[in-house]
């Protein structure tokens, strides 16, 4: 057999399932953590102002950034990164991989007419279940790192420098339960915006493949930056209430339930500079943050499939 059939067979053969899972975990590493690194600076400005009660605007953001690198430096604005990093690597390469399980059980890309109705859902109705169950998976087995990460934004250096410092602080405080403090907004908040978020860029994709055969990578990059504005319009305001109660002791304010903490909200500042609150900043970082993280994704798993059925 000469190399170059040799090389042919090698191309042409199936990837395993096991490979699947395998480059779907390092294709979703690489996804989130570009990303999320991509719009550290206008994350960690977010998070100060969703858990303070100062209105906000885009001049004082402008104001909060241009502060922390006079008198910190300019790797204040990426401050908690690390614990983001150590967060979204874990928290992206299980989500793509689990929506990929999950899009294969619940038959989302079938093109047999008996799973038209698979478990009496619709093709779209299954393709959002699909995206919230990736998105509570992957939220429920990173949740710790992600409330560590909001601790981190929001206190000095000096309070919390590292995240051994934080969960420490937290379990003494709380004891385990302390370590998942919010979880309750953030799962209600996942089911809609990942939801939302896999279910418009699947959408779209599908529909432009049909039309045109194949996407390009900026392609993509569009089609996540619109899913990004769906899925964070959708699940905003439980996003600022898990904000304020995983950094209330951080901060030095008193925890309080779910109820209580949408009470104060309400009270304190009203619905819309309340629960709404940075959300013309999250319609520029958001779109910019998904769209990286899918287009990347699908380029990176791609890719890595394409050099394993070529190298092994």
């Amino acid at each position: 057999m000469s190399p170059q059939s040799d090389t042919t067979k090698k191309q042409s053969r199936e990837v395993t399932q096991k490979e699947s899972v395998a480059s779907s975990l390092l294709a979703g590493a690489i996804a989130g953590a570009i990303a999320k690194t991509t719009i550290a600076p206008l994350d960690r400005t977010k998070i100060y102002f969703q858990v303070n009660h100062a209105p906000y605007s885009t001049k004082k953001a402008l104001k909060f950034m241009i502060q922390s690198y006079k008198t910190d430096g300019v790797i204040s604005l990426w401050r908690g990164n690390s614990a983001t990093m150590a967060r979204i690597i874990p928290y992206a390469a299980i989500q793509f991989t689990a929506h990929d399980q999950w899009k294969h059980f619940l038959r989302v890309e079938s093109n047999d007419k008996a799973d038209e109705n698979f478990l009496n859902l619709s093709s779209q109705v299954r393709r959002f279940l699909a995206g919230s169950l990736a998105g509570v998976t992957s939220q429920s087995l990173t949740y710790p790192l992600d409330l560590a990460r909001a601790c981190m934004a929001v206190t000095r250096k000096d309070q919390y420098a590292s995240l051994s410092r934080v969960f420490a602080h937290l379990y003494k405080e709380n004891g385990f339960l302390g370590l998942y403090k919010g979880y309750t907004p953030t799962i209600l908040g996942i089911i809609p915006y990942a939801g939302a978020s896999f279910f418009t860029y699947g959408t779209l994709k599908k529909h432009y493949i049909e039309k045109k055969g194949h996407t390009t990578f900026f392609e993509n990059l569009c089609f996540g930056a619109v899913s990004g504005v769906c899925g964070q319009t959708t699940s905003y305001p439980l996003d600022i209430i898990r904000r304020r109660m995983q950094t209330a002791t951080a901060i030095g304010n008193k925890h309080f339930s779910m109820r209580e903490t949408i009470r104060n909200i309400y009270n304190l500042e009203g619905i819309r500079r309340g629960f709404f609150k940075g959300l013309s900043m999250n319609w520029i970082k958001g779109p910019v943050a998904v769209g990286v993280s899918f287009s990347t994704y699908d380029w990176a798993s791609s890719s890595i499939k394409k050099f394993v059925v070529t190298f092994t």
